[in-house]
C-alpha cells in the first residue's frame, strides 16, 4: 500500500483554508475516487491529472486509487487542487518522494498536455497558507509574482507537470517552449471571468487601455461641488451629488479615486487579493496600488452589489470597490432592495453573506457617491425649463433613496448647471487633480497622526463616543450643531458625522480642532441649508 500528502488551498470568499490532499494506492480493480466535498469542476480533475500525468512522461498506477480532501467539511470548488492531486498521486505511486512534497503548498490546474494554467484567487491563497505556518508554495509561472507579494514564503512558479517532477526528483528540468508570439497568452484566460472586462464598471479607473486618466481640471466650473469632493476624499465620506442632467455629477465622481491618496502596502493586498479572487486583476500587474473604481449599472440585483451567487458567496461591487470609490449613478433607479442592503457596510466596512453553503465575511470599507436627479424628467430645479413632472411624482422619485440610506450619507451638494462663462473656459480652468490629491494627502497625514494608536486612520471611521470626549472641538463651536439637533434636522448618528466632517474641513486648513465655522461648514455640507459662512476647504 502507497500514501502520500500534498496541501493545497480552498477558498470561501475571500479567505483561504489549506486543505491536505491525500492519495492512497491499495491493491484491487483500477478505479480513482475522489473525496472531501468536492464540486463538479473539481470532480472533473480526475480525467485532468490522468491524462497529465501520463502526458508528462509518468506511470499511471494500475491500483484502487483514493484521494481524499481533508478537513472534508469544507466546501472545496475550482480547479486549483489539479497539481496537489497530481503530486500526491505520483508520491503515493513512489515516483516522488513523499516527504518532498508533505509540507509543500501546490496550487494549479492542470491541462490535459501537462502544463500548468493558472488559476484565480492565488495571493489569498498563499496568504492562507503563510497564516498556518507554510513556507514553500508551488503556483503557476504566470503567477509566480502575485505569490511573491507575500513575505516569507518561497515561491516556485512552473510552466508544467514535468518541471515540477525534475525539481522534485532533482533530475535536470526540461524546457518548456513558449507560445507563438503576437497573440494574447491563452493560459490567462483562467485569472479572468467572462464579462468583466473593461467598461462592464467592474474594473479598476487606473486599467484603461489608452493611458488616459480623468483630471479634475476638465470640470467646468462647480467650484462648491470640487470642494465638497475634496472633503469626501480627505475624511472618507460618503457623498451624494443632486442636480439636472449634463450638470457634471458623473464627471465629478469618475475623478474621485485619483484624487485618493495611493493604497498602503495592507491596503493593496487587501485589495488584490478581493480582485484575484473576483477575477478582475489585470494581467501582469500582480498589485493594486490605487484606489479602485467601481461603478454597476443601476440595473444590478443585491446580489451583485453585496455579493453572493449559488454555492459559496462571491464578492459584489462593494467588496470591488474596497478601499476605493462606489459610484451610483441614477441612484434612485436602482430597486430600493438593493438600495437598504448597503445599510450595513456602509457602517461595519464589511459585509456577512449567509448562504446555505455557509456564511462568508466580505471586505467593504468603501467610499460611496451617489448621483440623482431631482425628478424623472431631470429638470425640476430648472428655472423655465418646463417640468411637467406632478409634486406626487416628484416626492415619490425622491422617496426612492430612504431616510436611513441618506442619514449614512456624510456630504450632500447640488450641482447647478454649468453657465456659458465656465463652459467656454472664460473662467479659467480649475485646479488639478494632482494639486488636489497633495492638499488630500496632507489632511489624512494630520488625521493619520492624531489617532495614531487607534484602530482608525481616517475621520469617517472614528465612533462617535470618541468624538465627543476625547477629540473635543472649540469651545461653542457645536452650538449650531446643538440647535439642530433639538430641532430634529439633525440625527444622533447625523451629530457625529457633522463632527466627522468639520475635523476634516479642520485638517484641509491645518488647523488643530474644529472651530464655529468648520462646524457650520460641515452642517452645511450635511443638511443643504445656508449658514452664511463661505466654503473654504481648502484654504491654508
Amino acid at each position: 500500500m502507497g500514501f502520500a500528502r500534498a496541501c493545497s488551498v480552498a477558498l470561501v470568499g475571500v479567505e483561504g483554508v489549506v486543505v491536505e490532499v491525500q492519495a492512497d494506492l491499495e491493491p484491487g480493480v483500477a478505479a480513482f475516487t475522489l473525496v472531501g466535498l468536492p464540486d463538479k469542476s473539481l470532480v472533473e480533475s480526475r480525467d485532468r491529472v490522468r491524462a497529465a500525468v501520463v502526458n508528462s512522461g509518468a506511470e499511471w498506477p494500475q491500483k484502487k486509487l483514493t484521494v481524499g480532501l481533508s478537513p472534508a467539511s469544507v466546501p472545496k470548488s475550482g480547479s486549483g487542487f489539479d497539481l496537489a492531486v497530481a503530486c500526491a498521486v505520483l508520491g503515493a505511486a513512489e515516483r516522488i518522494d513523499p516527504a518532498m512534497i508533505a509540507d509543500v503548498v501546490m496550487i494549479g490546474e492542470l491541462g490535459l498536455d501537462g502544463r500548468v494554467r493558472p488559476v484565480r484567487g492565488v495571493l489569498p491563497a498563499v496568504l492562507a497558507a503563510a497564516e498556518a505556518g507554510y513556507e514553500q508554495v508551488v503556483v503557476p509561472e504566470q503567477t509566480a509574482g502575485e505569490a511573491a507579494l507575500v513575505p516569507g514564503i518561497s515561491v516556485l512558479g512552473v510552466r508544467s507537470l514535468r518541471q515540477l517532477i525534475a525539481v522534485l526528483c532533482d533530475e535536470p528540468v526540461p524546457e518548456e517552449p513558449a507560445d507563438g508570439q503576437g497573440r494574447p497568452d491563452a493560459m490567462l484566460a483562467g485569472l479572468m471571468i467572462p464579462g468583466t472586462g473593461l467598461g462592464t464598471g467592474l474594473a479598476p479607473a487606473a486599467a484603461r487601455g489608452d493611458g488616459h486618466r480623468p483630471d479634475l481640471a476638465d470640470v467646468a466650473g462647480q467650484l462648491r461641488p470640487r470642494q465638497a469632493l475634496e472633503v469626501a476624499a480627505a475624511g472618507g465620506h460618503h457623498l451624494l451629488l443632486s442636480g439636472p442632467p449634463g450638470a457634471g455629477k458623473t464627471m465629478l465622481a469618475e475623478r474621485l479615486s485619483a484624487v485618493l491618496p495611493p493604497l498602503t502596502r495592507q491596503e493593496s493586498l487587501e485589495v488584490t487579493a478581493v480582485h484575484s479572487v473576483a477575477g478582475i486583476l489585470p494581467p501582469g500587474e500582480p498589485l493594486v496600488s490605487r484606489a479602485p473604481y467601481c461603478a454597476p449599472h443601476h440595473s444590478a440585483t443585491m446580489q451583485s452589489l453585496v455579493g453572493g451567487g449559488n454555492g459559496i458567496p462571491r464578492p459584489g461591487a462593494v467588496s470591488l470597490a474596497h478601499r476605493g470609490v462606489l459610484f451610483l449613478d441614477e441612484a434612485p433607479e436602482f430597486s430600493g432592495k438593493a438600495l437598504d442592503a448597503l445599510r450595513q457596510p456602509l457602517e461595519s466596512g464589511h459585509v456577512v453573506v449567509a448562504r446555505a453553503a455557509g456564511v462568508v465575511r466580505l471586505p467593504a470599507r468603501f467610499l460611496m457617491v451617489l448621483a440623482a436627479n431631482p425628478c424623472p424628467c431631470g429638470r425640476h430645479t430648472l428655472t423655465g425649463a418646463g417640468c411637467e413632472c406632478p409634486p406626487s411624482v416628484v416626492r415619490r422619485y425622491q422617496a426612492r433613496l430612504s431616510g436611513p440610506l441618506l442619514d449614512r450619507v456624510d456630504v450632500r451638494v447640488e450641482v447647478e448647471p454649468v453657465d456659458r462663462a465656465d463652459l467656454l473656459g472664460q473662467g479659467g480652468r480649475g485646479e488639478s487633480t494632482e494639486v488636489v490629491a497633495a492638499r488630500v494627502r496632507d489632511a489624512r497625514a494630520r488625521a493619520a497622526e492624531r489617532l495614531a494608536g487607534t484602530p482608525w486612520t481616517t475621520n469617517s471611521e472614528v465612533p462617535g463616543h470618541e468624538l465627543r470626549t476625547r477629540l473635543l472641538v472649540a469651545p461653542g463651536a457645536l452650538a449650531a450643531a446643538e440647535r439642530d439637533l433639538e430641532r430634529g434636522i439633525l440625527t444622533a448618528r447625523g451629530l457625529d458625522r457633522v463632527l466627522r466632517v468639520a475635523w476634516t474641513v479642520a485638517d484641509l486648513r491645518a488647523a488643530d480642532r474644529p472651530d464655529a465655522s468648520d462646524v457650520a461648514v460641515a452642517l452645511e455640507l450635511r443638511t443643504g441649508i445656508q449658514r452664511g459662512v463661505p466654503m473654504r476647504a481648502g484654504e491654508r
